[in-house]
């Protein structure tokens, strides 16, 4: 809803608002944030607020909703594996799909501020975003990662699986680029490096998978 509203009419109140709010939350964090400092920003009145999110905890609730929006949701993910046949065509699609969001421009700086925020430091907002869109993202690696791992789903070692899949993706999400530019001074963001970047991701994940299932397959014959 908030994408479609703010491609529709970017420039209404309630996307000002979102918008101004995600900057102010990025920066200062839920607690230290101000109505009065968004609506000013936001070049709104004072009770705006209340009048499209009922106060600050649903303003707060709407921009995590947003920035995760701009990242990659449940319904991006499933149409990027819909078409495709078997596991690695489907881990490649949802790699793929990762990387070109985070090194493409509809991710704003904002949005990963506080994306990463609420990574780090889970919130109230956190909780339904979590039952409509990250456990049923979570689901569908699952699945993927069962699959090439030849394992049931509910083994551990598909879950150690998923986290070693994911790990990398939310390193990329949340850590401060200018530092990580610093460390490693030939990596880049740019939209044109995201195929390679994507590959590598890749064949990472499927080389650590397909090592973590023997050694899986071996624990359960000893």
């Amino acid at each position: 809803m908030a994408i479609e509203e703010r491609k529709a009419n970017p420039t209404s109140p309630r996307t000002r608002l979102l918008e101004s709010a995600g900057q102010v939350f990025a920066e200062k964090g839920f607690d230290r944030a101000t109505g009065k400092e968004i609506c000013e920003k936001a070049g709104a009145n004072t009770g705006a607020i209340n009048y499209y999110f009922a106060g600050m905890e649903g303003l707060y609730k709407a921009v995590v909703w947003e920035a995760h929006n701009r990242f990659v949701t449940f319904e991006a993910a499933s149409e990027a594996i819909a078409a495709k046949g078997d596991a690695k065509s489907r881990l490649e699609a949802i790699l793929d799909l990762v990387v070109r969001t985070i090194t493409g421009p509809q991710l704003s700086s904002w949005a990963l501020r506080v994306l990463g925020r609420e990574i780090v430091s889970p919130t109230a907002a956190l909780d339904e975003l979590r039952e409509k869109q990250i456990v049923p993202k979570a689901r569908l690696l699952r699945g993927i990662v069962g699959e090439l791992m030849g394992l049931p789903e509910d083994h551990p070692a598909v879950g150690r699986g998923c986290i070693s899949v994911i790990a990398p993706c939310l390193m990329l999400l949340v850590f401060d680029r200018g530092t990580l530019k610093r460390v490693f001074p030939q990596f880049s963001f740019a939209p044109e490096k995201a195929p390679a970047l994507a590959k590598h991701l890749v064949q990472f994940a499927l080389a650590g998978l397909s090592a973590a299932a023997a050694e899986a397959r071996k624990e359960c014959h000893t």
